[in-house]
């Protein structure tokens, strides 16, 4: 119940999208064929769910729903994938949606079999449950003493009806019944615990990997070994069996090495070494294909085709990530389609959003790049440790290297080439010893490289000749070591902050000291928006000050992380910052209202974060994980409220992407759609009572209605219209700029049919509201009414007021009264004018022979008097303000 509670809250900024850069773990990946698609399908375990891949491209096909706790083991047969989890066990249909749970184990399952309708489960206590699969019961349940036999492996040997074998851990094996429940025969065993039992394609023959690294290759039937191999890589982690007619088998060892066995002529034919960097996990011979696919705990999928003569394999196609967590990444370029990640493994990878065909690695760093190549990754001598941080810039990247970057406790950097996907050609090294490079820095025209070192130096070198062009200070930068630096976007700035608690700008060609600044604690880092020229700097004491590049001032002070800063990112047009700490929390700050908008936890530390040049996604990668997490911007899509927390704002914890269940995200949605999207403004009819309000009409309903005239001689018809042959059948409308329909009046029996000339002068509805409102003293619906009329309307209506027209002076002096309403309240204040303008011109000489309408015109010009003055007191105030902004040197 407290993990739903988790999941239904969400951050109101980002959300979780997906990961990046996952592909496996250290169980054994699983071979499916679709006999429909005539494809096969690998899969693999990662975390909480598992992905789905084609071997024939290597594209991810499909990712499950996750499961409350890390898969322990993977099966699957023609229908269905089991993933074992805890004491639990789910069954996935279409590689996505769990239809069934199989409960009833009282220790963690660690094996997987499926046997037919059954599948055949063992877990730590060493108890054997055979479940029905449909019904979800228990068929049988055989509990063995771990003293005696420990179930490590089991298989059922081709052709055996109702028969599993069973391999322990100390080293003998049982064959039983298991639809009579009886134990038929034990083996003797080797001397050794069994790891792998793996049928081969002879009938009655398994191949059995031994702790001990021996593979024996037994016929069951006669109960007779036929071979014995020697692996001597350690203990045999997976064994397979090719069968496009080659007699070959595989095996696979905890240091990454696979040995291929000729079983003809009992020996080792081929040696595939590094095939993976760590222990090979599975692997599995396709069936009559001369493929091998492998994958192991570094995070890699391998297939490898047997084309060359010889025997050995060549790999074909690849999804590899990182083996080790990643230290630091960074989106590559301004579309934001490509994450460069550098991990605790040593290499540099580039990680694409769009698709994994995409991906590159740019390899492991290295002192002497041809010594590497012959010698190898493993065995070079001359590898450099981890990348700490990095700096890359695209505007040169064709021409010369691109990148630049730091390694842990190393004193040299080095260069590399995006476009060739390698190391570079140069190793810049300062002359000191003893020292390590704290940061680094590539200027926006990717010429120059800005290099800070412990010692409080900070170098200059050049990124296509790799030669030293000076450095900052007479002797060095800083008293300490240099936290952060940055050059600005026309390279005329350079700033530095160091553990000095200094931060100083200097001029980047003259290398001279513009301007010094005290900070309240050491700095840790430090982060230049160009854009902007907004530096955050990140302290000590887990605050983050702003600094202002054009006025030299901190400008806001960021509190609240309860942790050190790991990582920080601007968005795209500067107004956010985004922040990391080791307290798990990731916090969006709001730059110009200086206050926190967004805050969630995750449950590892964010390590690193990089904001997408587009600002559709927000990449991070945490401890101990492997991926790359993509959360999306919300605000791009919905309207999202950007309101500041409270300051007892308690943030609740987020799934990181990629293992968030899919069918919980509609009701996450509709549950928080209260808490985290903005509810769309209605505007009131006037936002106070001492503004001046306009009307939100078209300018063509009030603007030319001291120019009909004009207008209608225009649009005068040359020529009367013509009578249509076949007129079209319309239904009556009543004029207006509203559509309403003219309803038919049916003539009563008693009505007289003698013409009464009274009809003729009827009384507009104007007319009747304006004589109304002289009792009621209320204007609004005159005024609503003229609103709703078009300008030949509105100057017909205006002209009917008139004793000629068959109008009377109190009705007009009523619309004097109106006019001077809309004054007082301030609203529709340009339609008054209008209004006032075309009733002036129209009556301008009657009114002057009228004492009543005079006395109303002229209250009507002292309020409009009135308007105008505070208006234009308000309009002088706001100039004056604005030139001495401009003026006003700050």
């Amino acid at each position: 119940m407290e993990r739903e509670n988790r999941n239904c809250n969400i951050a109101a900024i980002f959300s979780g999208f997906r990961a990046l850069g996952l592909y496996s773990n250290h169980l054994a990946h699983v071979l499916r064929f679709h006999k429909k698609h005539r494809e096969f399908y690998v899969l693999t375990a990662v975390g909480q769910c598992f992905h789905t891949y084609n071997v024939k491209k290597l594209g991810i096909v499909a990712v499950s729903n996750a499961l409350p706790e890390d898969i322990s083991s993977l099966a699957a047969d023609r229908m269905l994938v089991y993933a074992a989890y805890g004491k639990h066990i789910s069954a996935f249909a279409k590689n996505k949606e769990v239809v069934h749970t199989y409960t009833g184990h009282q220790g963690d399952v660690h094996l997987l079999l499926p046997f037919g309708d059954h599948l055949i489960s063992v877990d730590k206590d060493n108890v054997v449950i055979i479940w029905d699969v449909e019904s979800e019961d228990t068929y049988l349940q055989i509990s063995y003493d771990k003293a005696s036999f420990e179930v490590s492996a089991l298989m059922h040997p081709s052709t055996y009806l109702n028969k599993i074998l069973f391999g322990s851990s100390q080293g003998s094996l049982q064959l039983w019944n298991i639809k009579s429940n009886k134990l038929l025969f034990t083996f003797p065993g080797w001397a050794s615990a069994v790891t792998v039992l793996q049928q081969t394609p002879a009938v009655d023959v398994v191949g059995v990997g031994l702790a001990s690294g021996q593979i024996i290759i037994h016929n069951i039937r006669c109960n007779e070994t036929l071979m014995k191999f020697q692996q001597d890589w350690g203990p045999v982690t997976a064994l397979s069996f090719r069968t496009d007619g080659h007699p070959i088998m595989a095996s696979g060892s905890p240091i990454g090495h696979i040995g291929l066995w000729d079983l003809e002529e009992k020996k080792l034919v081929s040696q595939m070494r590094d095939a993976h960097t760590t222990a090979i996990a599975g692997l599995t011979f396709l069936q009559n294909e001369p493929l091998l696919i492998t994958n192991g705990a570094d995070n890699a999928i391998r297939v490898w085709i047997f084309d060359v003569a010889g025997g050995d394999g060549r790999l074909l196609r690849h999804r590899t990530g990182h083996s080790a967590p990643p230290t630091k990444i960074k989106h590559n370029d301004q579309s934001g389609l490509n994450i460069l990640s550098a991990g605790q493994d040593g290499t540099l990878q580039s990680f694409s959003t769009v698709h994994e065909r995409f991906n590159k690695s740019l390899g492991h760093g290295t002192l002497n790049k041809t010594r590497a190549k012959k010698k190898g990754v493993t065995h070079d001598t001359a590898k450099l440790p981890a990348i700490t941080t990095f700096a890359s810039e695209t505007a040169r990247q064709s021409d010369w290297d691109g990148i630049i970057a730091c390694h842990r406790g190393f004193l040299v950097t080095t260069t590399w080439s995006y476009q060739k996907g390698s190391i570079g050609a140069h190793k810049l090294e300062p002359e000191l010893w003893s020292y390590v490079v704290q940061a680094v820095d590539i200027t926006s025209c990717g010429n120059f490289a800005v290099i800070a070192l412990s010692s409080g130096h900070i170098d200059v070198y050049n990124m296509q000749s790799g030669f030293h062009r000076g450095h900052y200070g007479k002797d060095k930068a800083h008293a300490g070591p240099v936290r952060g630096v940055s050059v600005d976007a026309l390279n005329q700035l350079t700033v530095s902050v160091g553990a000095d608690r200094l931060l100083k700008i200097w001029r980047f060609k003259s290398k001279e000291l513009l301007h010094t600044h005290s900070l309240p604690a050491a700095p840790a880092s430090s982060l230049l928006h160009r854009d902007s020229g907004m530096l955050a700097i990140a302290l000590d004491d887990f605050t983050i000050q702003i600094l202002d590049m054009e006025t030299r001032r901190a400008v806001r002070r960021f509190s609240g992380h309860r942790g050190q800063i790991n990582d920080m990112t601007f968005s795209p047009d500067g107004r956010w910052l985004i922040t990391a700490s080791m307290d798990c929390a990731i916090r969006t700050w709001d730059l110009p209202s200086g206050s926190l908008v967004d805050c969630f936890l995750v449950d590892a530390a964010a390590v690193s974060l990089s904001m997408s040049p587009t600002g559709n996604f927000l990449a991070s990668s945490h401890v101990d994980g492997l991926g790359i997490y993509l959360w999306s911007n919300n605000t791009l899509c919905s309207m999202v409220s950007l309101r500041p927390l409270s300051a007892d704002y308690e943030p609740t914890v987020i799934m990181l992407p990629g293992t968030c269940p899919s069918k919980d995200t509609e009701e996450e949605e509709v549950l928080d759609a209260d808490s985290s999207e903005m509810l769309e403004y209605i505007s009131p009819a006037q936002l106070d009572e001492h503004l001046v309000t306009l009307s939100l009409l078209p300018d063509s309903r009030w603007k030319n209605l001291l120019h009909l005239d004009i207008i209608k001689k225009k649009n005068k018809p040359k020529e009367p219209p013509k009578l249509p042959k076949a007129a079209p059948f319309f239904i009556p409308t009543i004029p207006g700029l509203v559509p309403q329909f003219a309803l038919p009046t049916t003539p009563s029996e008693d009505q007289s049919k003698v013409v009464n000339l009274g009809v003729l002068a009827q009384k507009s509805t104007f007319y009747l509201q304006l004589e109304n409102a002289l009792d009621n003293n209320s204007y609004e619906e005159p005024v609503k009414l003229l609103r709703e009329l078009g300008p030949s309307a509105i100057e017909t209506e205006l002209r009917a007021l008139s004793p000629d027209m068959g109008g009377e002076v109190r009705v007009m002096q009523s619309f004097l009264k109106m006019i001077s309403s809309i004054l007082q309240s301030k609203r529709d204040f340009d339609l008054a004018q209008a209004y006032l303008a075309l009733f002036l011109k129209l009556h301008l000489r009657f009114i002057a022979d009228q004492p009543e309408l005079m006395e109303e015109a002229e209250s009507v010009s002292a309020h409009l008097e009135e308007t105008w003055m505070s208006m234009q007191t308000l309009l002088n105030q706001n100039i004056c303000l604005l030139s001495y902004i401009k003026s006003a040197l700050l």
